[in-house]
């Protein structure tokens, strides 16, 4: 069985508007491939004012030679902005009299100059990318007492005028914060998360141009009266530190503060000074706590955008939220909730509103006047319909009604024709309405755990689908009409009645990644040679079935990277799968198999070789793991040599003390 779970989709922040477009879109395309989210919220970046901290959020994420570019393209621009970096990371050269060795890529720590027409200059020094004069070099040693930090001049040193806006110091083991990273009084943005830190020092004090500070994930009990003083901070974020009640008080002194994060800290209720005091916050996050309620005061937070309430004990949704008009976001997956309140139709910016894994069995007909609704999570609750009303929210994109009692698909969907994710996992489904083909911007969609006994024909009017789960259904046969979802990567078709491999699939050029393990159902006796018309397959699942031999055409497929043939009845493999070039995992276990290709160690990139529960005979089992499994791949030698070395009673010259390599373990077939 796979399992096919609501994924929340991610935010990324525009780049400042001032920017020049060339260099926003550069941005742009940098935030959408780069994983910024923090958990518990889908998006962390907030529209800053200056490029800085977007560096800042951007560096250690992506390959510094992406940086690079961008960089220059600020110059080119005008904005002029740099960032320092040590010299072993791609991209730059080794400065005079260092090794690359010697200087350690952590913490890292931003310049920036001031002056310029685009708000700061970069002056060339003979730098590869002209991007900056001096290096501040920050290194783990670095944050010891006895020597912080040190400078390294490309020019004359009395031209430097740099000041330090961003410090690194996460991942450290740091116990306390170094009275070093204090003394940084021009600082404006800190990270001392996942340390030991045990208590935050007075001399917090001294950062009083601080804005962000991330000291999520330490050890702290208690907040000391001093970080109330830092009355530029807007981002602080305490999660994951089992934090003292009556310490949290002092969080009420930070009122210029506009994103506060207490997500895991144990917390039973909300101190009502903090919504009293605090009125520019724009995202409150609260999620896995064991909070029962809000104080009635949070409807002082009237800029609020985004509240995180996931994980916590409500079993009565807080209605005063409704009186906050700003807000975009609001999550309570995984709560007791058994009614919506009709008053969440006065929010009329609500954008995502996740409700998963509550007691829900019905909902308001006013949600429809959340006309900015693009996102609704309702998955697992006790749903058997939806408001007719709310065929009215023409802005929805993505949906979850997975794990309700629906046994139909509800008629409005059809109206949705900006949907692109629609979660129908275990609903009770027997089919689809004949109007589920008007969804033609579907990318993906899952209908696995259902009754259906037949390939809806429907599905196959949905020319942009991309992924398409019908796992666990009683599907048979596909129709020939499924070519025409010609941008289909991912088929999951586990647990299903097929006689035979349905070789419709092989029309299906673009597909990446098949799951066609039977787990339940009926079980598949052969692959027919026609799969190498999948050229493009990464990742085939044949798992759970009575595959006795497998085509020599898998050689043939050269981007093939996953087979997973485990609990089969395979006797050999073809000596042609030592072609596939590509191949990192191969996935073996209970079946028959008593020998395997003598050129199997020319699978270069082969990293996993699970071989449980065979009757291996020539070398035997753990024989075959060792050479195949790890020792070829670190250059121990072919198999004849280590066959050889076997019978003179020797071991590899290169494993003296002759360990075995340990088993790579298989991954599990569950899709992403």
């Amino acid at each position: 069985m796979v399992s096919w779970g609501f994924r929340k989709l991610e935010d990324t922040e525009e780049p400042p508007a001032h920017l020049p477009q060339t260099l926003r879109a550069k941005l742009q395309a940098l935030f959408c491939h780069t994983s910024l989210t923090k958990p518990g919220e889908p998006a962390v970046l907030k529209g800053a004012p200056e490029i800085c901290p977007y560096l800042g959020l951007l560096q250690g994420r992506v390959p510094l030679t992406q940086l690079a570019p961008l960089v220059q393209t600020a110059e080119e621009e005008g904005c002029g902005w740099a960032f320092s970096a040590d010299c072993s990371c791609s991209g730059l050269g080794p400065l005079p009299g260092q090794q690359p060795e010697s200087l350690p890529w952590q913490p890292q720590s931003f310049l920036l100059k001031e002056g310029g027409r685009g708000g700061a200059t970069v002056e060339r020094a003979g730098h590869p990318f002209g991007i900056m004069e001096i290096f501040k070099l920050v290194s783990k040693e670095a944050l010891k007492q006895e020597h912080f930090p040190k400078i390294v001049q490309r020019n004359d040193p009395q031209r430097v005028t740099d000041r330090t806006f961003f410090m690194d110091g996460s991942n450290q083991g740091l116990k306390t914060i170094p009275p070093e990273i204090l003394a940084l009084k021009e600082l404006e943005e800190l990270h001392l998360e996942n340390n030991q830190i045990e208590e935050i020092p007075q001399g917090i004090r001294r950062l009083k141009n601080i804005k962000v500070l991330y000291l999520h994930k330490n050890n702290l009990q208690s907040l000391c009266p001093e970080l109330g003083s830092l009355s530029n901070l807007e981002l602080l974020d305490l999660s994951g530190n089992p934090l003292l009640y009556c310490s949290l008080p002092v969080l009420s002194c930070l009122r210029t503060l506009r994103e506060l994060r207490l997500y895991s800290t144990g917390l039973r209720e909300v101190p009502t000074v903090i919504c009293k005091s605090l009125h520019h916050l724009e995202l409150f996050g609260l999620s896995e706590n064991h909070l029962e309620s809000l104080p009635k005061e949070i409807v002082n937070q009237t800029k609020l955008r985004e509240i995180y309430l996931k994980k916590n004990q409500f079993s009565v949704f807080p209605c005063d939220l409704c009186a906050l008009f700003n807000l975009e976001v609001i999550d309570m997956d995984h709560n007791k909730l058994k009614a919506i309140p009709e008053e969440i139709g006065q929010l009329a910016k609500l954008q995502k509103l996740y409700l998963a894994s509550n007691s829900l069995s019905l909902l308001p007909e006013s949600l429809s006047r959340c006309s900015k609704l693009t996102v609704l999570d309702l998955t697992q609750n006790l749903l058997r319909s939806l408001p007719a009303t709310m065929e009215q929210l023409l802005e929805i994109t993505e949906i979850g009604l997975s794990d309700n009692r629906l046994e139909k698909v509800p008629r409005l969907l059809s109206r949705w024709v900006s949907l692109q994710l629609l979660y129908l996992r275990n609903t009770g489904l027997h089919a689809l309405r004949r109007s589920f083909k008007r969804l033609v911007n579907l990318r993906f969609l899952d209908l696995s755990q259902n009754h259906m006994d037949h390939f809806p024909t429907q599905i196959c009017a949905l020319k942009n689908l991309e992924i398409l789960a019908l796992d666990d259904n009683k599907v048979g046969q596909l129709p020939p009409e499924v070519d025409s979802l010609t941008k289909l990567k991912i088929l999951g078709l586990t647990g299903n009645n097929f006689s035979s491999f349905p070789e419709e699939i092989f029309s299906l050029e673009s597909l990446e990644k098949l799951y066609i393990g039977q787990d339940q159902g009926s079980k598949l006796s052969y692959v027919p040679e026609n799969i190498k018309k999948l050229q493009n397959l990464k990742e085939l699942y044949v798992e759970n079935n009575l595959l006795e031999y497998l085509p020599s055409s898998l050689g043939l497929m050269s981007n093939l990277e996953v087979l997973d043939c485990r609990h089969n009845l395979l006797k050999q493999l073809p000596d042609a799968i030592c072609h596939a070039q590509d191949l990192r995992e191969l996935l073996l276990d209970d079946n028959l198999l008593s020998r395997l290709p003598d050129n199997l160690d020319h699978l270069v990139k082969l990293k996993v070789l699970t071989l449980m529960n065979n009757p291996m005979k020539d070398p035997p089992m753990e024989i075959q793991a060792w050479w195949r499994g790890t020792m070829v791949r670190k250059g121990y030698g072919c198999f004849e040599e280590l066959l050889k070395a076997r019978k003179k009673g020797k071991t590899s010259p290169k494993d003296k003390k002759g360990k075995k390599a340990e088993k790579g373990k298989p991954a599990k077939g569950n899709k992403k």
